[in-house]
């Protein structure tokens, strides 16, 4: 296993973690949870950044990482939501657009396709974190914290439907006839 797949696997390993501090302290420090997730985002990049530079791009990785991205991403929209910082509405919409493309890759994948992410899809990505690290800061009632909440919000919500739309219309070719 390379380097860059490696750190991909640590993201996996920090997802429980995070959830874990998050359920002990997100309401006496969300520091700690924060700075979890932030350290399991900045892997995102990282893994990606190792793996185009020093080419060592694999099927496994185009893979696993955007799973990493999903469970990571997916534990703290769920805990957000469950403690009434992000719609629920919301959420649901970002985990069906998750699965829906999930079950696509899982399709295309049987069909010997393997599908890397795309420009749009992590644009996704980062709006999603994004809006992950900004809800944490909500306690401490940050100057103009609500107007950006709700941009960055609604923005991951459009990137999410956009990329999702994108990702289902440049790979139709996976249905076949059957699309």
């Amino acid at each position: 296993m390379n380097l860059a797949n490696k750190i991909t696997i640590f993201r996996i390993l920090l997802t429980p973690i995070f959830v874990l501090s998050f359920y002990m302290s997100f309401y006496t420090n969300p520091i700690i949870p924060l700075v979890i997730f932030c350290l399991a985002s900045f892997t995102d990049f990282l893994d990606g950044y190792i793996a185009r530079s020093r080419n060592l791009v694999t099927d496994f990785g185009k893979f696993i990482d955007p799973l990493a991205d999903k469970l990571l991403t997916m534990a703290a929209f769920v805990l957000l939501a469950s403690n009434s910082v992000i719609p629920a509405w919301i959420v649901i919409t970002i985990l069906a657009r998750e699965l829906i493309i999930t079950g696509f890759r899982t399709i295309a994948v049987s069909k010997g396709v393997t599908i890397a992410a795309s420009q749009l899809g992590k644009f996704k990505t980062v709006s999603q974190m994004a809006i992950i690290i900004i809800s944490f800061f909500g306690k401490y009632q940050i100057r103009f914290y609500a107007l950006v909440f709700n941009i960055v919000l609604y923005l991951a919500l459009l990137m999410t439907i956009v990329s999702g739309y994108d990702y289902i219309y440049k790979n139709k070719d996976v249905f076949g006839d059957e699309f």
